[in-house]
């Protein structure tokens, strides 16, 4: 009984890791200007496979932990894109970026405005 015991949790300490293992955190570049792209980059990427997503208006850094198993950097990158932001990856639609409020048009050639 007592092997059945110990063999029961070291299958469950493994398990346990391997599901752990599968977390990764990225930092991607990822143009906005204001407090409204914030939430709608944070709030656009809530998914079962993103655990955390907080970006930075200041550095136009996102900085996402997510289950590798589940999404990847590209994905993420392109999820990004259909929200109407630029990334290193992936461009917005046109389309997209033409209906984001004023405040959040960014400089599409890479540089970012401040807000006025």
């Amino acid at each position: 009984m007592k092997a059945l015991k110990t063999i029961a949790i070291v299958a469950l300490t493994m398990i346990g890791s391997a599901a752990f293992a599968q977390t990764k955190t990225d930092k991607i570049k990822v143009l906005g200007n204001c407090g409204m792209c914030k939430k709608r980059i944070e709030t656009g990427l809530k998914d079962a496979a993103i655990t955390s997503a907080v970006w930075d208006k200041d550095t136009k850094f996102l900085t996402v932990s997510y289950d590798s198993a589940k999404i990847n950097n590209e994905a993420i990158q392109q999820k990004i894109a259909d929200l109407g932001h630029d990334t290193p990856k992936m461009k917005a639609k046109n389309e997209t970026y033409d209906n984001l409020p004023g405040c959040c048009k960014y400089d599409r050639t890479g540089k970012t405005e401040k807000a006025h």
